[in-house]
């Protein structure tokens, strides 16, 4: 009986081999294998291309390049996600930072209390990663009755390499003025937040009032800029996430823009 299998055995085998010398043309395990390999190759250049693409359309918004915009790109959405949750985003941050401390220990202040370095709030002192992490990192339309339910929790973490700039700025002599685009009903939460996050001894903390809301974030920021160099104020330095927290009327003599591709305002 096992002399009989092996017989039966032996003579398919042979034709099979038989089968594919006679037949070698077809070869259809090679061909399956080399399908598979340019696919491959082909999801490769896809996905290379694409964060290609990804990366570009994140420095036009960094370099402020592009028109208005509501959301990210569909197709940048992992690509935004990845950037934000990894060392990327991190060492961008530092860096502007870094640099920004290295230019306030830089500057000679003239003693009267009159030299101002002015902050945003979010994205450049506090983070809402944890709201846009469950709003896509932006690829959702922005919604500000949800935005300010988080906000209304006061559980922003702060930013480390902003809180260190923060201190170094503080302890160089500046004014600190703090001015953010929230509303001046979310005073005691914002500066509950702030104080917890780690940032204190501020001087002004400047929101939007009432006759503020409606206001273009450029148009708003710059008037209250304009206030403060009609007071006789000297802004020196400013940090913030968006253009319009840099752009506009009365400018610093040096403004540091922080990365910030999930959303944008104008």
């Amino acid at each position: 009986m096992a002399f009989l299998r092996f017989f039966l055995l032996f003579s398919l085998l042979s034709l099979a081999f038989s089968y594919e010398t006679l037949n070698s043309h077809h070869l259809p395990r090679p061909l399956i294998l080399e399908y598979q390999e340019n696919i491959e190759n082909q999801f490769k250049e896809f996905d290379e291309e694409l964060k290609l693409q990804c990366t570009s359309w994140r420095f036009a918004v960094e370099a402020n390049n592009l028109s208005p915009w509501k959301t990210i790109p569909q197709e940048c959405a992992d690509y935004v996600k990845d950037y934000i949750k990894g060392r990327a985003y991190t060492i961008d941050i530092q860096r502007v930072s870094k640099e920004a401390g290295v230019y306030a220990k830089s500057v000679e202040l003239s003693g009267d209390g009159k030299d101002v370095w002015v902050f945003d709030v979010d994205e450049t002192l506090l983070s809402n990663l944890p709201y846009y992490a469950e709003h896509g990192y932006g690829l959702e339309v922005f919604d500000p009755v949800e935005f300010d339910k988080w906000v209304e929790k006061a559980m922003a973490p702060a930013i480390e390499p902003s809180l260190k700039l923060y201190e170094e700025v503080l302890g160089s002599g500046f004014k600190v003025f703090l001015l953010t685009g929230r509303s001046e009903r979310q005073r005691e939460i914002t500066v509950g937040n702030l104080n917890n996050a780690g940032f204190q001894n501020w001087d002004k903390l400047i929101l939007r009032a009432a006759e503020d809301h409606g206001k273009l974030a450029t148009i708003y920021k710059s008037e209250k800029r304009n206030e403060m160099v009609k007071e006789g104020y000297r802004i020196l330095g400013n940090s913030g996430d968006q253009w319009s927290d840099l752009l506009g009327s009365s400018t610093a003599n040096r403004s540091f823009k922080l990365p910030n591709p999930m959303y944008y305002i104008p």
